[in-house]
C-alpha cells in the first residue's frame, strides 16, 4: 500500500506514489503508452458523446417550461438558446484555459485545489463524480426509452436493456480508451451529420414538410397566457442548461490524449463546442420557423426531424441515431470519472487502488466501480429516465462555478497579459453557472434533487475519512523521516506441511535457503478416522528424515489456520527478536478450470496468519507442467 502524502499545493509533475520517484513529463512522448491514447478526433467521439445527446434534450427542456406562457413563451426559445450558448462559449474559453494550467487533467477538482483550498476541491470532486454517475444511468435509460418507444414489445425488458448496454459499454472500456472512441467514432458522425442535415435542409423550407408524428398527440401548450415573466425566462435558461453537460469531460480527461496532450485537448474542446452550439442554435432556429409545439408522446426532435426532412428514411435515421448516441453517450463518464478517482486517490482522499492503471492504460477499477454503481442505479429506477432526470446536471453546474471562480483567482495570481479580461470572462461565467446552479436545485428540489443535496457533504466526509485514515497509516510508517538503519535478526520460517511429496521437498529447500532455522508443523485431530494418517505422516517424516523437526499441532476443532496462528503468536512472544515467516505451499494447476479442485488450505492458513500475527507469510507455488 502506498501512503505517501501529498503537498496542498503540488508541482506540476508529482512524484509517483509508490515509488517516490518524479515521472517523466506528461506531455513528453512515449509511443508504447501513446497508441493507447486518444488523438483530437477521438476524443470527440470518447469524451463529447454526453454533451452531443444533449442536444436530443436540451432544446426541449427549453420549449416545455416556456410553453407555459403559451405561444407567446416558445417566441424567447432562440433568445434563451443564444444566451446558453454564450455561456458554452465561456465554458469552452474557460476550459482551455483550465487544461493549459493544469494538463494533469482534473478539471475544477484541480483548479479548485490549488486556487480555492481543499475543503472546495473536495465538493467539486464530489459533484463531478455524482454527475458522471447520474450521466450513466440517464444516458442508457434515455437510450432505451427510444429503443422502447419504437418497440413498445420490449417495455417490460427495459431494465436488462439497460443493463445490457451498460455491460456493453463498461466492456468495451476495458479494453482502453482508445478501443472505446473507435467503437463509437461512427455512431457520432452518424449523429453530427443527420442534425446538421436537419438544420441545413429546415433552413430551406417555408412549412414543415411533413406533421405526422405530432398528429393525434395532445399539445402541452397553455393557451391562456399572455406574458413571459423574467422568472419564467430564468427557469428556461437553467433547465435548457442541461445541454452543456459534459463539456467538462476533455478537462477532466487530459492524461487520456497522446502528446502533446494539452494542445490536443484543447483542440477537442473547442471542436466539442463549436458542434454543440452550432446544433443548439440551429435546433431552436428550426422551433421558430416552424412554429412548433410540444406534445405529449413525441419529442421535439422529432418533430423537427418530421418538419425538415419529411416521415420518410431520413426521419428513422435521426431516430435511430439519437436513440444509439443516448445509450452510448455513458461513455463521456467511462472517460473522465476514473482519471478523476486516480487524482483523489493520489491525493489520498479515495483508496490507492483507483489509482492504479492496466496494460492499455485503464484506470480499471474506477471503470469497474463506476459500471457497479451505475447498475444499481438502473435497477433502482426501474430503467425510467423521469426517476434519474430531476437528479441529473445539479453536480455540472456546482462544478462549473467553482472552476470559473477558481480561474478568477488564476488570473489575478498570475496577471499574465490580457488577465484582466480573462478574469471578468470567468466571473460573469461564474455568476451565470451560479445561477442555474441555484433555479435548478429550487425547482426540482422536490423531485429528487434532495438527494443531491444530501449525497454532496457525505461524499466530501467520505474522503476526508479516507484521507484521516492515510494520514494515520503515514504517522505510523513513518513516511517523511529517516527510518532506522536495517540490522539482521535470527530468522524462523514454519513450513505447514500435510503429507510427503514433492512439493513438500521444495517447500523445505526453499524454506532451508530463507532463515537460520526451519520448523515443519502439522495440523493433528485425535478423531479415531484422523489417527492413521497422522501416524503414517510421523512414520514416513522419520524414514525420510528431512534434517528438519516436525511439530504436530492439536485442533480440538478441526481448525487448520488457528493452531498454526497460535504457534507463531507463542513463538513471537517468547522470542521477541526473531523474525517469523510462515512459507506455505500450493500448486499452481497447468489450467484455471483445475484450481476448483483444489482444497484451498493455504488460503485458509494464510488468512488465520495474517489476521492473528504480524508473521512474514509466504506462497510458494509449485507449477504443475501441462502433459
Amino acid at each position: 500500500m502506498s501512503t505517501v502524502s501529498q503537498p496542498a499545493n503540488r508541482p506540476e509533475q508529482p512524484p509517483d506514489p509508490a515509488t517516490g520517484t518524479a515521472p517523466r513529463s506528461t506531455d513528453g512522448p512515449d509511443p508504447a503508452a501513446d497508441r493507447h491514447r486518444l488523438t483530437a478526433l477521438q476524443g470527440v467521439a470518447a469524451l463529447s458523446l454526453d454533451a452531443m445527446a444533449s442536444v436530443a434534450y436540451g432544446p426541449e427542456s427549453i420549449v416545455l417550461v416556456l410553453a407555459a406562457a403559451g405561444a407567446h413563451g416558445l417566441g424567447f426559445t432562440l433568445p434563451v438558446t443564444l444566451a446558453i450558448a454564450a455561456l458554452l462559449a465561456v465554458l469552452v474559453a474557460s476550459y482551455r484555459q483550465v487544461i493549459a494550467a493544469f494538463p494533469n487533467g482534473g478539471g475544477s477538482y484541480a483548479v479548485a485545489r490549488t486556487h480555492l483550498g481543499r475543503r472546495t476541491a473536495l465538493v467539486a470532486a464530489a459533484s463531478l463524480i455524482l454527475d458522471y454517475i447520474l450521466n450513466v444511468a440517464v444516458s442508457v435509460t434515455a437510450g432505451v426509452a427510444a429503443l422502447t418507444s419504437a418497440f413498445p414489445a420490449l417495455y417490460a425488458d427495459r431494465v436488462w436493456i439497460c443493463l445490457a448496454v451498460l455491460v456493453l459499454v463498461t466492456g468495451i472500456n476495458l479494453r482502453g480508451i482508445v478501443d472505446s472512441a473507435k467503437a463509437f467514432l461512427l455512431p457520432t458522425a452518424v449523429f453530427i451529420a443527420a442534425i446538421l442535415a436537419m438544420v441545413v435542409v429546415g433552413l430551406f423550407r417555408d412549412a414543415p414538410a411533413s406533421t405526422l408524428s405530432a398528429q393525434g398527440h395532445a399539445s402541452v401548450l397553455a393557451h391562456n397566457a399572455t406574458a413571459v415573466g423574467a422568472l419564467l425566462l430564468l427557469k428556461a435558461f437553467a433547465s435548457g442548461c442541461s445541454a452543456l453537460t459534459g463539456v467538462e469531460a476533455v478537462a477532466n480527461a487530459v492524461p487520456s490524449f497522446r502528446a502533446p496532450r494539452a494542445r490536443r485537448a484543447q483542440r477537442t474542446e473547442v471542436a466539442l463546442g463549436a458542434l454543440l452550439g452550432v446544433m443548439l442554435i440551429g435546433l431552436s432556429v428550426l422551433i421558430g420557423r416552424f412554429h412548433l409545439q410540444p406534445v405529449d408522446g413525441v419529442t421535439v426532435l422529432a418533430q423537427l426531424a418530421d418538419a425538415s426532412l419529411g416521415h420518410n428514411w431520413a426521419f428513422y435515421v435521426v431516430q435511430f441515431a439519437t436513440m444509439v448516441l443516448l445509450a452510448l453517450a455513458a461513455n463521456t463518464s467511462f472517460g473522465g470519472l476514473p482519471v478523476l478517482m486516480g487524482l483523489l486517490a493520489r491525493d489520498n482522499y479515495l483508496p490507492h487502488v483507483f489509482g492504479l492503471k492496466a496494460d492499455r492504460q485503464v484506470h480499471r477499477h474506477g471503470v469497474l466501480v463506476l459500471a457497479a454503481v451505475s447498475a444499481a442505479l438502473l435497477v433502482f429506477s426501474g430503467g425510467d429516465v423521469n426517476t434519474l432526470v430531476p437528479l441529473f446536471s445539479i453536480g455540472v453546474f456546482v462544478g462549473f462555478t467553482i472552476c470559473q471562480v477558481g480561474m478568477v483567482r488564476h488570473w489575478l495570481l498570475e496577471r499574465s497579459a490580457g488577465w484582466r479580461g480573462k478574469a471578468l470572462l470567468n466571473g460573469f461565467g461564474a455568476v451565470l453557472t451560479a445561477a442555474a446552479a441555484i433555479v435548478v436545485t429550487a425547482t426540482k428540489f422536490t423531485e429528487g434533487a434532495w438527494l443531491i443535496v444530501i449525497a454532496l457533504p457525505v461524499l466530501v466526509a467520505a474522503f476526508e475519512a479516507v484521507h484521516r485514515a492515510y494520514d494515520r497509516i503515514g504517522a505510523r510508517l513513518g513516511l517523511g523521516r529517516v527510518p532506522e538503519t536495517p540490522r539482521r535478526a535470527r530468522s524462523l520460517v514454519i513450513v505447514p506441511v500435510s503429507h510427503l511429496s514433492r512439493l513438500t521437498s521444495e517447500a523445505l529447500t526453499a524454506a532451508v535457503s530463507l532463515g537460520d532455522e526451519v520448523v515443519a508443523v502439522t495440523v493433528t485431530y485425535a478423531t479415531p478416522e484422523d489417527r492413521p494418517a497422522t501416524e503414517a505422516l510421523r512414520r514416513d517424516w522419520e524414514l525420510w528424515n528431512p534434517g528438519v523437526d516436525l511439530l504436530e499441532l492439536p485442533s480440538e476443532t478441526r481448525s487448520i489456520g488457528r493452531p498454526i496462528a497460535d504457534y507463531v503468536r507463542h513463538l513471537t512472544e517468547h522470542h521477541p527478536g526473531t523474525r517469523v515467516t510462515v512459507l506455505i505451499p500450493e500448486v499452481e494447476p497447468a489450467h484455471l478450470w483445475q484450481r476448483l479442485l483444489q482444497n484451498q488450505r493455504g488460503a485458509v492458513v494464510a488468512h488465520a496468519v495474517r489476521r492473528d500475527t504480524d508473521a512474514v507469510i509466504c506462497r510458494l507455488r509449485f507449477r504443475l507442467a501441462t502433459a
